[in-house]
């Protein structure tokens, strides 16, 4: 069974019915207008620009609030570029319309890695309720994220999730695993903080594996917590090979300087 565009769009909570699909091609200039094209060098900020502006005579009276804009690549093959939302028509002077369109996240981790069939060779703009038939031609392997360093690790909870595991952030994986350590999650609702360990056998990696999965990592303390606002980031990483008692000490130290046990989340 052929995977089609409708199931991806469902998935992300577009609606077919508020959304159109648009494939750009490369020209030189806007056709009629006179205005800059785009090129295979364009910038984002480039593209956006040249998406606002629309020819008033073939563009719905209307605008959907919802775009989905690919970029047109050899024969039928259209690669996304980005879902945007329409913020409302700035102006119109019946020759040229102006759009105010901002990039939404829906669809934010296909960008230039979803390839879709065009079915309509000569059309360059689409309702996506007829675009959910278009073939899955190629989901691309993402682009992988370096790891920035345990100094400069900042998560949030959806980002946490993510970096246990997506591909592109594989070598993060491989990095935690490799150390041991304190660790540190805020709540960044009220400011409250639980200052956490992984020792011995179990890295930073298998740990934090745990928390993506429910959220509370087996903590009493966290059990009762949303974790949807939490912050995960390091204090103090550590070789596998370090006794137990050091990284307790260290542990014991970050509660008692971050003062956890009575204005945090730790219970001891």
């Amino acid at each position: 069974m052929t995977l089609t565009l409708g199931p991806i769009l469902h998935s992300a909570g577009v609606d077919p019915g508020e959304a159109h699909v648009i494939r750009h091609a490369y020209v030189r200039e806007h056709e009629d207008l006179g205005l800059p094209g785009i090129q295979a060098d364009s910038t984002d900020a480039e593209i956006l620009q040249y998406t606002s502006q629309q020819r008033a005579h073939n563009f719905p009276v209307v605008a959907p609030r919802t775009w989905i804009v690919f970029i047109r690549e050899s024969g039928d093959r259209a690669r996304l570029w980005s879902v945007l939302e329409n913020r409302g028509e700035t102006s119109n002077d019946g020759k040229l319309r102006t759009f105010d369109l901002v990039a939404s996240e829906q669809l934010a981790d296909l960008r230039n890695r979803l390839v879709i069939g065009w079915k309509s060779p000569r059309s360059w703009r689409i309702n996506a309720t007829t675009a959910v038939g278009y073939p899955v031609m190629e989901i691309a392997d993402a682009e992988p994220i370096p790891f920035p360093g345990f100094d400069r690790i900042v998560l949030d909870y959806a980002q946490l999730q993510a970096v246990m595991r997506e591909h592109r952030y594989a070598s993060w994986r491989t990095a935690l695993a490799s150390v041991t350590g304190v660790y540190l999650i805020t709540d960044t609702r009220d400011g409250r903080q639980y200052v956490g360990k992984a020792d011995g056998a179990e890295s930073i990696c298998q740990r934090w594996k745990v928390y993506a999965a429910n959220g509370h990592g087996g903590n009493v303390e966290l059990r009762n917590v949303n974790p949807a606002t939490f912050r995960f980031s390091l204090l103090r990483v550590f070789d596998p090979a370090t006794p137990t008692r050091q990284i307790d000490a260290a542990e014991s130290h970050f509660k008692l300087a971050l003062d956890t046990r009575r204005h945090g989340l730790n219970r001891n």
